[in-house]
């Protein structure tokens, strides 16, 4: 077999072309995340509140496919640098049955965990209504959102960062259109309120998921997939997965608890709160999911030229990474700080919610250069099997400083100090991140 471009091509140029077409994706998901929002917006503020009370059990549900991938997508990446065949295909089919476990446990959290989920967060019998519709159909029909991470992650660690993104593409495209047909009713759909929100989500993902497969089974040459080998998964791979994707998972699960505590803390003042910091989530994403994109194609190319050897190439790699996600993260400071009344009608916010919603979201921004520092270097500790690094910068910054923050500023009184927990927690995130990052660069980069 010819040798991988991730060992050969000039590094910014791999960069580019590993990752533009996932930022491309990520971006038009980013955007796919907003705009249904925005339609469940028109619905009412109370529909908008009840779908960021779901948010926390969704992004659990991101963290175990996502987490997973992560998994995946080093083990195979790094076999693939070894030129290790035969071990990237077990790390691909074990990844399938995997995939198949986790949607499993949330069709069982969608049947059982959902309602008092959902009322835990909040008194009003309307706002629960809604949550516990939508946030129901997201987790028991969730099939299509497991296996679309895990087949975009095969590609992705191939090197097949074009088939990604057109997966990624499909998905979010089908539920743009469907969003609005079926939470409103147009032409010959039913009118499903946010439970059509969910359904046109849970339609995306599916055929995303389909193409995905497709691409796999008839493009990706670097792997062979068999139903066999996915119904029979080799217990040695599985604990190398999860080697990385435990603490890859465990990190994401902890936002997932931030998402929920902040929710909490947010509503004793009013649920117009808790809806900005839905909104807040939805907007922030424009510019974090390409720096999530910018990592899906960093990790595989230091993965690859860790099994390598090639020192040189990780170093230019890392550097240009992080100077590029600063100019984006930049960009969403700026914007955050010029106009955020514009972005807050967007989602037809009252003048209360505007109040509310436009100091918290210029001072929330102040971090956004910060985080793009952390989160570049923190795909070095995912790519060299380093992730409890990450958990603990993680469970120091959400846990164990943001929400404690939030929740003393509460006590001030005044909602708009609640917003500065966010960059006080991320000025901590940083230290953490430069001090891990100087061990590993000691210790493992620059020994080989």
């Amino acid at each position: 077999m010819t040798e991988n471009k991730m060992g050969v091509m000039p590094v910014k140029k791999l960069i580019l072309s590993m990752s533009l077409p996932m930022m491309v994706s990520m971006l038009v998901q980013a955007l796919y995340n907003i705009v249904d929002s925005v339609f469940v917006a028109r619905l009412s503020e109370d529909a908008l509140t009840a779908v960021t009370l779901a948010f926390p059990l969704q992004s659990l549900m991101i963290a175990l496919g996502s987490g997973t991938g992560v998994g995946i997508n080093a083990l195979l990446s790094r076999s693939l640098g070894k030129k290790d065949y035969e071990e990237a295909s077990n790390a691909a089919n074990t990844g399938i049955f995997l995939t198949f476990v986790n949607y499993v446990i949330f069709v069982l959290l969608g049947l059982f965990a959902v309602t008092p989920f959902i009322h835990s967060q909040t008194d009003s019998p309307v706002i629960a209504k809604y949550g516990v519709t939508y946030l129901s159909w997201v987790c028991i029909l969730s099939v299509g959102l497991f296996f679309q991470m895990t087949f975009e992650r095969l590609l992705q660690s191939t090197g097949m960062t074009f088939e990604s993104m057109l997966s990624q593409l499909t998905g979010a495209l089908i539920n743009m259109v469907l969003d609005p047909c079926l939470i409103f009713g147009l032409g010959p759909f039913p009118k499903l309120g946010v439970a059509g929100a969910a359904i046109a989500t849970i339609f995306g993902q599916v055929a995303a998921a389909s193409l995905g497969l497709y691409l796999n089974i008839h493009k990706n040459t670097e792997i062979t997939l068999s139903l066999k080998k996915v119904m029979r998964p080799s217990g040695n791979t599985v604990k190398q997965i999860y080697v990385v994707g435990i603490p890859s998972i465990a990190m994401m699960s902890i936002g997932s608890i931030m998402t929920y505590m902040i929710n909490k803390i947010l509503g004793k003042f009013s649920s117009t709160a808790v809806a900005v910091f839905g909104v807040y989530f939805k907007l922030q994403s424009f510019f974090f999911m390409p720096i999530f994109g910018l990592n899906n194609g960093l990790i595989p190319v230091l993965s690859f030229n860790y099994g390598a050897r090639k020192k040189e190439r990780i170093h230019e790699a890392l550097s240009f990474s992080v100077r590029f996600a600063f100019v984006i993260m930049l960009v969403g400071t700026i914007v955050f700080e010029c106009i955020p009344q514009v972005l807050l009608r967007f989602f037809d916010a009252s003048e209360n919610m505007i109040a509310i919603g436009a100091p918290a979201l210029r001072i929330i921004a102040i971090h956004f250069p910060i985080a793009a520092i952390c989160i570049s270097l923190g795909s070095m500790f995912q790519a060299f099997a380093k992730s409890t690094y990450s958990l603990v910068v993680s469970l120091a910054r959400q846990l164990f400083v943001l929400i404690p923050a939030a929740w003393l500023l509460s006590l001030l009184g005044n909602v708009t100090y609640v917003w500065f927990a966010f960059p006080i927690a991320e000025l901590m995130s940083l230290a953490m991140t430069m001090v891990f990052y100087r061990k590993i660069h000691s210790e493992i980069i620059e020994t080989l």
